[in-house]
């Protein structure tokens, strides 16, 4: 017992044992960054090299052409974040008025099928829809007089695939938002006898204006960032984007200089973006899940009932429709010859082996991440605390650089030696795991940092450590996000054509190259099997993240 003259003092907290000694973590975790360091170093070398191998060429793509493909870019950016977001703000407040309805969880897992779509697929079923010779040409033809439907190529059909992806998108971002105000506003606003215009301006309002400078950020990011649907929907030079240009630059056009210097605008592009979106505080990361609704004690009148179910059913037909196509199109398709063609099967087993590599890739570099960033925490050098913020923003990084850039520097690099189309299989699994690595880590982090809590302690007293630790421990508990993480990566590796489109060839095909290549020879039927197909196969994955996600949309 302290004498009345000795001061009572808590006894100093002791360092967390983690960061004592040398941790199997830490060194896991340098290699991840490190890796990911490699790809995107590699990537500016080989932009660097041909840069200042041919530094003339790449001054002189500062041409006209250029400020037209820049000024494009930013416009249809611009163009589909306004026509996304506007629009989802109210069918976000149509589905917060309503917590309860039969079909409302169905309409916000349709809502989450955008994520898992690859981009070709719904650039087929856009145009299956409302292309020439779409299901609604004949209507539009007869509203537009009778003239011939001229399509939707070109700056309208990427507004329309753009927003068929980021309105779903944006209208999940911003209800989340409005689940997040406290039930006592609802109540209070309930009490007060609020109609529906005070309601939206003094509750729900406040909220929505937080969340839109993130939302619209996040879906002008995506925009400017989108290849596959300007490829495929663009028609022409006057509808390129920077990152159409680099790829034409260098498969067609065969000048790596001026390839060059698209690039480097590009990664100053997509860097002020999430420049912007970092400053905003806005998460870079998508979530396919929603949280449960919380009770809202809310009054809907019958005339505001009626606006709110007419917003939600044309939003509803909006994102329907195009997978209607794609699936009314894909079934007209001859599938038993699909399936038999060697070609079809040699893609088919093609990009499921390359998503499964990329996939167990990403997963693997997420859980070294998060566990580098945890056993960092609590580190008091000016190295430890660095290294746990590189751990922490590691996944975010590569947000800057967009994979067909990654792709460009890579293909300047190696197209002097026998090793470019040869390296296809390793480009595509490393760029297509790191892209994927944000979701990944969306997943596993917060299941991986709540075991940690729960169990750093009682581990370090009980000598428990290393392999045994990860699988008594902590392996139970991420069971169900790494599954999460691992069925969401091979969905999105499976439908991307970034880097395949670069570094694809007659030998190494996916189906997304295979179909690129079926609609650019007008096979136009299998080109609509080959998307049901890919579409069907993604459709499953994520629904099996979804599942073992555990979370359910409410």
């Amino acid at each position: 017992m302290a004498g009345s003259d000795e001061p009572v003092t808590r006894p100093p907290r002791p360092s967390p044992p983690l960061v004592q000694g040398r941790d199997g973590r830490i060194v896991a975790g340098a290699l991840a960054l490190g890796g990911i360091g490699l790809l995107i170093g590699g990537a500016f070398a080989g932009l660097i090299a041909e840069g200042a191998r041919d530094f003339g060429g790449a001054v002189a793509a500062l041409d006209p052409y250029l400020a037209r493909v820049v000024w494009f870019t930013l416009w249809q950016a611009t163009l589909s974040t306004v026509l996304s977001v506007a629009p989802a703000i109210l069918v976000a407040r149509a589905l917060s008025r309503h917590p309860a309805f039969p079909g409302r969880a169905l309409i916000l897992r349709l809502f989450a099928l955008p994520l898992a779509i690859p981009a070709i697929v719904a650039a087929l079923g856009m145009l299956a829809l409302l292309g020439r010779a779409g299901l609604l040409a004949t209507p539009l033809s007869a509203l537009a007089g009778g003239a011939a439907w001229p399509g939707i190529y070109g700056l309208s059909g990427i507004l329309v695939a753009h927003v068929f992806f980021n309105l779903p998108l944006a209208t999940r971002l911003f209800l989340e938002a409005l689940d997040t105000l406290p039930a006592d506003q609802w109540r209070l606003a309930s009490q007060l006898g609020m109609g529906a215009g005070s309601t939206f301006r003094l509750v729900e309002w406040p909220a929505i204006r937080t969340a839109i400078p993130g939302v619209a950020g996040l879906v002008f990011m995506l925009c400017i960032t989108s290849f596959t649907i300007v490829l495929t929907l663009g028609g022409g030079p006057a509808a390129t984007t920077l990152e159409v240009a680099i790829y034409q630059a260098l498969r067609f056009d065969f000048d790596p200089a001026r390839a060059v210097t698209f690039t480097a605008l590009q990664i100053a592009l997509t860097g002020v973006v999430v420049l912007a979106l970092t400053r905003l505080g806005a998460s870079t990361a998508i979530d396919v899940n929603l949280p449960v609704a919380p009770r809202k004690f809310v009054v809907v009148g019958a005339a505001e009932a009626a606006a709110n179910a007419a917003i939600i059913v044309a939003a509803l037909v909006f994102v329907a429709a195009p997978m209607a196509a794609t699936l009314i199109a894909g079934l007209g398709a001859d599938l038993g010859r699909l399936a038999g063609e060697a070609a079809v099967r040699q893609a088919a087993a093609t990009s499921i082996a390359l998503a499964v590599l990329s996939a167990l890739l990403s997963v693997a570099l997420a859980l070294s991440l998060a566990a580098a960033r945890r056993a960092a925490s609590g580190a008091r050098s000016p190295a430890g605390r660095f290294f746990e913020s590189a751990a922490g923003t590691g996944a975010g990084f590569v947000l800057v650089v967009p994979p067909i850039v990654i792709g460009a520097g890579w293909f300047v690099l190696l197209r002097h030696t026998d090793l470019l189309f040869a390296v296809a299989p390793v480009m595509v699994v490393t760029v297509n795991a790191v892209m994927a690595m944000p979701f990944v880590i969306r997943a596993i982090r917060p299941a991986y940092d709540a075991a940690g809590e729960r169990n750093d302690r009682l581990c370090a007293q009980l000598g428990i450590a290393g392999w045994n630790r990860a699988r008594l421990i902590d392996w139970p508990a991420l069971r169900r996000p790494v599954a999460t993480g691992l069925a969401f990566a091979m969905a999105l590796s499976l439908g991307d054509l970034g880097v395949i489109a670069l570094f694809g060839s007659d030998s190494v095909q996916t189906l997304p190259y295979l179909l690129l290549a079926r609609m650019g020879s007008y096979r136009t039927e299998d080109a609509a099997g080959l998307a049901l197909l890919l579409g069907l196969l993604c459709l499953a994955l994520v629904f099996a993240a979804d599942r073992f996600g555990g979370t359910r949309a409410a």
